[in-house]
C-alpha cells in the first residue's frame, strides 16, 4: 500500500477527531484490547523525553494505537519496532509509516516478543492492565533487559511496581522490578488525558536498568512469588509451604541426600522445618518477618542459601 500523506494523519490531540477518523476508516475502539489513546500532547512529549534517546536508538513500542507516540519517535531519529494486537489498526500503521525505520509486529506481545523482538535498548508503552504485570515479569524471567523503559499503567499497578519494602503495595512484582531496575514515578494521569477516557487514573513510570544484570538462580522467581502468596503468614511459614510444594526436597530425598547439616532427616516435615530454620538463619532473616518487609537482597540471599545448601547425593 502507498504511504499516506501528512494530511491523512489523525489529529492526535482531540478525542472527537480521533473518533471521526476511525469511523471514516471503518475502525473503532476495541475495549477488549484496553485501547485508550493518549491525547495530551504535553504528556506525550514528557514520556518520550523520559526515554532519554539519542538519534538512531532502537525502541520497542507496545500498543502504538494510531501512532501518536510513533510519529515523534521516528521524527526524532529512533528506529521503532511496534507491537500491535489490533489487525485494523496494524494495517493503518503500516500505511502511515511506510518507508520509515518502522517495523510492525502483529499479535499479542506476550506471545510475540521472544520470537519477533530485537535487541533495541529502550521500551515505551501504554500498557493495558491485563498484560502489564505478566509482560514485565516475562521480560525479567526471560532475560530481556532494557536500558530504560517508560510505561503508563493503571495507577494501582504503578504503585505496586514502584513500592518499597514495608509498603502495603509491596508485592512480588515490586521485588522483580527493583531487582533489575531503578523505578521512578513520573506523573499521574487523569482520564481526560485519554480517548476514550478510562474510569481510573493512570500513572507513568521510568525504569532504568541498574549496573550489572543480576544472576537469578533457579529458585529466585518461584521463591519470591511463593513468599507473597499468603501475605498474613510469616516468611518461615510461607517458606515451609514453598518447600513442601517444591521439587527440591523430593529431589534431595530421591537422590539419597538432604539439606546440608540436616539433623532431623527422620521425616519429610522435619527436613523441611530444619531447612527453613537454617536458610533463614544463614540469610539473616527473622522467622517472624513477613515478605513485605524484606529487601530484594534478602530474597537473593535466601534463594542462594537454599540452592547452595541442598546436597543431591546419588546413592551407591
Amino acid at each position: 500500500m502507498p504511504p499516506l500523506r501528512e494530511a491523512d494523519f489523525p489529529d492526535y490531540n482531540s478525542g472527537p477527531a480521533l473518533r471521526a477518523y476511525l469511523e471514516r476508516r471503518g475502525l473503532s475502539v476495541l475495549k477488549r484490547y484496553g485501547q485508550n489513546f493518549l491525547i495530551n500532547p504535553r504528556v506525550r512529549k514528557a514520556l518520550i523525553d523520559a526515554l532519554e534517546l539519542n538519534g538512531g536508538d532502537g525502541v520497542w513500542e507496545i500498543g502504538p494505537g494510531l501512532g501518536a507516540m510513533t510519529l515523534p519517535l521516528l521524527d526524532g531519529g529512533a528506529v521503532v519496532r511496534a507491537f500491535e494486537i489490533d489487525g485494523g489498526v496494524s494495517a493503518l500503521l503500516e500505511q502511515l509509516f511506510a518507508g520509515r525505520p518502522f517495523t510492525l509486529v502483529r499479535g499479542d506481545v506476550l506471545k510475540t516478543w521472544e520470537s519477533r523482538g530485537d535487541e533495541s535498548p529502550y521500551l515505551l508503552g501504554n500498557l493495558p492492565y491485563s498484560i502489564a504485570a505478566p509482560l514485565m515479569g516475562s521480560f525479567i524471567e526471560g532475560g530481556r533487559f532494557f536500558r530504560r523503559m517508560v510505561i503508563t499503567v493503571q495507577k494501582e499497578l504503578a504503585q505496586r511496581m514502584a513500592a518499597s519494602p514495608g509498603s502495603k503495595d509491596y508485592a512480588s512484582l515490586s521485588v522483580l522490578l527493583s531487582s533489575a531496575y531503578t523505578v521512578r514515578k513520573l506523573m499521574t494521569l487523569k482520564g481526560a488525558s485519554f480517548y476514550p477516557a478510562p474510569h481510573v487514573e493512570s500513572a507513568s513510570l521510568q525504569l532504568t536498568l541498574r549496573p550489572g544484570i543480576p544472576r537469578y538462580g533457579a529458585l529466585f522467581f518461584p521463591l519470591v512469588r511463593s513468599l507473597f502468596e499468603f501475605r498474613r503468614k510469616t516468611a518461615a511459614n510461607n517458606l515451609e509451604h514453598f518447600l513442601s510444594q517444591s521439587c527440591i526436597m523430593r529431589e534431595a530425598k530421591d537422590a539419597g541426600g538432604g539439606y546440608a547439616g540436616q539433623r532431623d532427616a527422620g521425616s519429610e516435615h522435619g527436613g523441611q522445618k530444619y531447612a527453613v530454620e537454617a536458610a533463614l538463619r544463614e540469610s539473616g532473616i527473622k522467622a517472624g518477618a513477613r515478605a513485605e518487609t524484606l529487601e530484594k537482597e534478602q530474597f537473593f540471599a535466601l534463594a542462594a542459601c537454599l540452592e547452595g545448601s541442598f546436597m543431591l547425593r546419588k546413592t551407591k
